[in-house]
């Protein structure tokens, strides 16, 4: 900041001066922006015109607002925007610092993904069963086939049906969700610590974020309640493999989120599960079915359910299903057929017949068996060390760093990396919840676990190497 003046007169142009900031390098991922009356001082207008523009920089996903210290700019990770690549030995692709293994980036490992190949043969062979059939303009938004095959994944796991629809994957679904629901200014219950998409989605699309807190079991019923008592208008969880804790919603918990949902009935509910498929929880004793808690909220209050293909099929299927009550996923609908007109049914087809293969499952099941033994090898490894952590589903684990730790999160991202590990901070994925560091072991051979804990408890402890 001290190399860099922001300019303007208007809140307008104060947040094209940091824009241009942003995208020229000149403001860095993480720096803070100057305190609002302060820069009010130097350029001469009110508060309120460098709080306007403080508000636009957030809306256009630039900046973050962080509660007692102040406006940042946003620390993009690999979810968010393209990074170079590299690859290192270890077995693990890089990510945005070459040499470095990719610990970071919350994708699935490219070698356990099905081979989409055969299946794009298949709808373009003219004498196949499944041949691709083009939409025209004025179709609709869900592809016949689409519809009958996840109807009928969605009734065999009890999630209610009836009305369906498509979107172009589950950011998209709960935005348009949300946003032909609420009303701007709306509050909106969220998991925190939680995605970072959705969590600065909310400040973009005019909502407020009510944080949640949640352990291994999902939500915390009280702060739950708290939250509905606070004016919230809709609840968003994650069934399982929640990002970035690994979370996954027991019965009982189910049975406690229920019981607080149906004291407000006319709060919105929405349940992500991008995690089909990758979870890692087949089997596990006490574990909630996809759809226990929608079910009961259909007999009482609105609801939509979004199941995406990403995680498990290929992050390239930008494509999620949505179930919900008629007006919610009626109300979706009007807003796919208003803007983008429908998703590809080129891709719906494609996903239609992925869903329905019998080896395809068989692949998806072994990669989430890969997973599910890297994920424990890391956490084994971490208890190990000293460490504690977090993931019982899912890709990623959740760090907490110790109450008084000597290093913070950005020490320890930097120390790590210097060991030629990549992780996340925790930052982008915090409301209200303590410091902590999220590492994907997606893609993390069994064998190095133990190296990275303990990278990780030295880097914690502050012994760690460290480049800044």
């Amino acid at each position: 900041m001290a190399q860099y003046r922001i300019s303007g007169k208007g809140s307008a142009a104060i947040a094209e001066s940091i824009e241009q900031a942003i995208g020229s390098g000149t403001l860095s991922p993480g720096d803070l922006l100057p305190p609002i009356r302060e820069l009010a001082g130097e350029l001469g207008v009110s508060p309120g015109t460098v709080a306007a523009a403080y508000g636009l920089t957030r809306r256009r996903g630039l900046t973050v607002a962080e509660r007692r210290r102040g406006t940042r700019v946003r620390e993009w990770r690999l979810e968010h925007a393209p990074r170079a690549r590299a690859v290192r030995g270890r077995g693990v692709a890089g990510g945005g610092h070459p040499g470095a293994v990719d610990l970071a980036s919350g994708n699935p490992d490219p070698a356990l993904l099905p081979d989409l190949r055969p299946f794009l043969a298949r709808l373009a062979d003219a004498g196949a069963v499944e041949t691709y059939r083009p939409a025209s303009y004025g179709a609709p938004p869900l592809d016949t086939r689409l519809g009958e095959v996840a109807a009928k994944r969605l009734a065999a796991d009890g999630v209610p049906a009836a009305a369906l629809t498509c979107t172009a994957g589950a950011l998209d679904a709960i935005h348009r969700v949300l946003t032909t629901s609420l009303q701007p200014g709306d509050r909106v219950a969220v998991e925190d610590p939680g995605w970072p998409s959705l969590l600065s989605g909310l400040e973009r699309w005019g909502l407020v974020p009510l944080p949640v807190p949640l352990d291994d079991e999902g939500p915390d019923p009280e702060r739950l309640w708290d939250a509905l008592a606070g004016g919230a208008r809709a609840v968003v969880i994650t069934r399982q493999a929640q990002n970035p804790t690994g979370a996954a919603l027991s019965q009982a918990r189910a049975t406690e989120v229920v019981g607080v949902l149906a004291r407000y009935p006319g709060v919105l509910l929405v349940e992500d599960d991008h995690g089909d498929g990758i979870a890692g929880i087949a089997g596990r004793p006490g574990l909630v079915s996809p759809g226990s808690v929608v079910a009961a909220r259909a007999a009482e209050g609105r609801f939509a359910f979004v199941r995406s293909a990403s995680k498990a099929y290929s992050p390239d299927l930008r494509l999620a299903v949505l179930a919900g009550d008629a007006a919610t996923v009626g109300r979706v609908e009007a807003s796919v057929v208003t803007t983008s007109g429908w998703v590809s049914h080129l891709l719906q087809q494609l996903v239609a017949a992925l869903w329905s293969d019998d080896c395809v499952s068989r692949t998806v099941a072994d990669a989430e068996s890969a997973y599910r033994r890297r994920r424990s090898a890391l956490l084994a490894a971490l208890e190990e060390a000293g460490v504690g952590a977090h993931g019982v589903s899912g890709l990623n684990v959740w760090v907490p760093l110790p109450e008084g730790a000597v290093a913070d999160e950005a020490s320890c991202v930097a120390a790590l990396l210097a060991e030629g590990w990549e992780v996340s901070g925790g930052a982008a994925f915090r409301l209200a919840s303590p410091p902590a560091l999220r590492i994907t072991a997606a893609s993390l051979p069994v064998e190095s676990a133990t190296d990275v804990a303990r990278a990780v408890a030295a880097a914690i402890a502050g012994t760690g190497r460290a480049t800044y």
